[in-house]
């Protein structure tokens, strides 16, 4: 396993030169959002660059190769309840595309949905299932991954995650393992360790967060997102061990990157202090792997 950082935590601790930032707080591989019109982040700055052609996806590779930075993945969204199934398909299938050419070797779909809440399970494990099954179709031959995040409300649903699974039947698609979101959707802490071994079989990547409640909220069950603002927090100072974790990835075979994702940093007074809870991090991870069994 390997460190990684979403490209939008080091805009959020300031860095104007993404890549420099990366290399500044001790990683060198990045996980790069591509948005509806498929630009993403220069990364030697905080301009965007198009890949919707092939030409475009060829040098933006060489521009990363040419900044000593690894881009690991690309954090992607697409609402299967909006829209036609097929312009959803088509574009996760061009975003696998663009993420084979860039030797990545997975990408992250969001499993939240607008209408999540009023749709029945059936129906939502069908829409994604098959908008992912057909991307992959149109893809077949590829290596590239998809990694759906336990995000939201329904991807917190460990249900939800292994029927689609379950449907595709596809070595390339698995999860984007959020280590805080089951925390953050309720479940206890015991409980949450118990779900990530379930899921670790199927993991391709993942986004690393952590909180910190108050000891008699822990092993109880909680409303989704109760006070998340109040006590999220960085991954040294949180509830989840994530040396645990990674063993828990370790043994389910897992050898990709561990991506950082602190959604805290608005806590921090200044700049300077977002840039140092990010190094920490990163320290933090590099004892947590060296101490793996």
């Amino acid at each position: 396993m390997y460190i990684s950082i979403r490209d939008d935590m080091l805009v959020q601790a300031g860095f104007t030169n993404l890549a420099e930032g990366a290399k500044q707080i001790g990683v060198s591989a990045v996980e790069i959002e591509l948005v509806q019109d498929f630009t993403v982040y220069s990364l030697d700055s905080t301009q965007r660059v198009s890949l919707q052609t092939d030409d475009g996806v060829a040098s933006y590779r060489k521009h990363l190769d040419g900044l000593g930075i690894k881009a690991c993945a690309f954090l992607t969204a697409r609402d299967f309840s909006m829209g036609d199934l097929e312009s959803n398909t088509r574009w996760v299938a061009r975003a696998l595309e663009i993420a084979e050419q860039m030797d990545m070797a997975s990408i992250r779909i969001d499993s939240a949905m607008k209408r999540e809440r009023e749709l029945d399970f059936p129906t939502r494990v069908n829409l994604f299932a098959t908008g992912l099954g057909g991307a992959l179709k149109r893809t077949n031959g590829m290596k590239v991954a998809m990694g759906i995040e336990n995000h939201g409300f329904q991807g917190n649903n460990l249900a939800f995650l292994l029927n689609i699974f379950r449907l595709v039947r596809s070595d390339r698609l698995g999860s984007t393992m959020d280590t805080g979101n089951f925390y953050w959707r309720g479940y206890p802490l015991s409980e949450v360790y118990g779900i990530l071994q379930l899921l670790s079989p199927y993991t391709t990547h993942t986004h690393l967060k952590n909180i910190r409640y108050p000891e008699d909220q822990r092993e109880i069950i909680r409303e989704a997102g109760w006070e998340y603002g109040t006590y999220v927090c960085p991954l040294y100072d949180g509830d989840i061990d994530h040396g645990r974790v990674l063993q828990i990835l370790a043994d389910a075979g897992y050898t990709g990157n561990i991506c950082i994702e602190n959604e805290s940093l608005g806590k921090c007074a200044n700049l300077e202090e977002r840039q140092s809870v990010l190094k920490r991090e990163v320290e933090h991870l590099q004892e947590k792997l060296a101490n793996l069994g």
